[in-house]
C-alpha cells in the first residue's frame, strides 16, 4: 500500500462582513477495501458554531459547519493521512458481455438494484443523443465490457483537449462534446453520459492523484489539486456477489491505481463538491483560492 498526507484548504474572502456562513464540506477520504484512513480533521475559521460529520446516502463522509461570527475570510482546511492500493476487479467481471452489464435491463442480477441509481440521468449528465452516437463506436455486440470502457476512455484522452478556460463549473455534456475541450470534471460527466446513454451503471468519483515531480526536480507543495474519474459496475452474472466497480481515468487515459485517492462519489459533481454552501451578507464580490497537497508518507 502507499501511503499519502492530504492537505486541502478552501479559502473564501469577501469584500464585506459575512454574518452566517453554512456549508457542506466532502473532504474526509471514504474508507475501503483498498482505502484505509488512518486520520483526518476539518478545522474551519473563524471557529464554527458547530460542526459535525455525517454520512450521506451514497456512504459519503458529508462535513457540516455554520459560521456565525462575523467575517470576511472564511477557511476550511481538511488533513487526512490515507494508505491505497490497486484494486482491480475480478477477470471475470471484466469479461461480462455490456449487453448483460446494463442494471435496469437485468433487475434480477445481484446488486442491479444498487447501481440502477446510476444508469439514470442526472443533473448534470444529461443521455444526450450526442453522447449516445460519439461512445457508439465502442459498443461492438457482446463486447466484454472492460474492452468497452477502455476504449471509450483512450477515445475520450485522445480526442479531446485538456483546457481549463473551455468551460466552466456548470458546463453542459452537450458544451463539452461542441468545444471538444475541457478539465476532469467535464470528462468525467461525459463518459457518464455515454455510458448511461447505452444502459450502463457508472459513478462520478472525486478525490486527488498523486502527481509526480519533474525528474530532477523536488516537489512543488500545494501544487496538487482536486481530481475526477469514473467507476463502472461490473456484475456478478454468477450470482456470488453484488459484483465491483472499475475505476478509470479519462483524463489520464489510465484505470484508477494506488495514485488515487477516493474522497466522495455521486450521480455527478453536484453530488460531492468539496465545498458548497449559503452565506447571509451585504458583500459584492468575492475570491475562492483552493490549495492541495498530496504528499508521500
Amino acid at each position: 500500500m502507499t501511503g499519502y498526507r492530504i492537505t486541502h484548504r478552501t479559502t473564501y474572502s469577501y469584500d464585506d462582513s459575512v454574518s452566517d456562513s453554512l456549508g457542506i464540506a466532502h473532504l474526509v477520504p471514504r474508507s475501503l477495501p483498498w482505502q484505509s484512513v488512518a486520520s483526518y480533521d476539518v478545522v474551519v475559521t473563524p471557529a464554527p458554531v458547530d460542526l459535525s460529520h455525517d454520512t450521506d446516502y451514497y456512504g459519503n463522509c458529508a462535513t457540516y459547519f455554520q459560521v456565525t461570527e462575523p467575517h470576511t475570510r472564511l477557511e476550511i482546511e481538511a488533513v487526512s493521512e490515507v494508505e491505497v492500493s490497486s484494486a482491480v476487479p475480478a477477470e471475470s467481471l471484466l469479461h461480462t458481455a455490456w449487453e448483460d452489464a446494463r442494471p435496469v435491463a437485468s433487475p434480477d442480477v445481484a446488486g442491479a438494484w444498487r447501481a440502477a441509481d446510476f444508469a439514470l440521468p442526472s443533473a448534470q449528465v444529461e443521455q444526450a443523443e450526442e453522447a449516445r452516437d460519439y461512445a457508439a463506436s465502442s459498443f461492438d455486440r457482446h463486447r466484454p465490457v472492460g474492452e468497452v470502457v477502455t476504449d471509450l476512455m483512450h477515445r475520450i484522452h485522445a480526442d479531446f483537449d485538456y483546457d481549463a478556460t473551455a468551460t466552466t463549473v456548470t458546463s453542459t455534456v452537450a458544451e463539452v462534446l461542441s468545444n471538444r475541450a475541457g478539465v476532469c470534471q467535464d470528462f468525467a460527466h461525459l463518459t457518464l453520459a455515454c455510458l448511461r446513454s447505452h444502459g450502463l451503471a457508472a459513478r462520478y468519483v472525486s478525490g486527488y492523484l498523486s502527481t509526480l515531480p519533474v525528474p530532477g526536480k523536488t516537489r512543488v507543495v500545494g501544487a496538487d489539486a482536486s481530481h475526477a474519474w469514473v467507476a463502472v459496475w461490473l456484475p456478478d452474472l454468477a450470482g456470488l456477489s453484488d459484483g465491483d466497480w472499475l475505476a478509470f481515468d479519462p483524463t489520464n487515459d489510465q484505470w484508477a491505481n494506488d495514485r488515487y485517492v477516493t474522497v466522495a462519489w455521486g450521480r455527478d459533481y453536484r453530488d460531492v463538491p468539496p465545498v458548497k454552501g449559503v452565506i447571509f451578507t451585504e458583500a459584492t464580490k468575492s475570491t475562492l483560492k483552493v490549495s492541495v497537497d498530496v504528499a508521500p508518507v
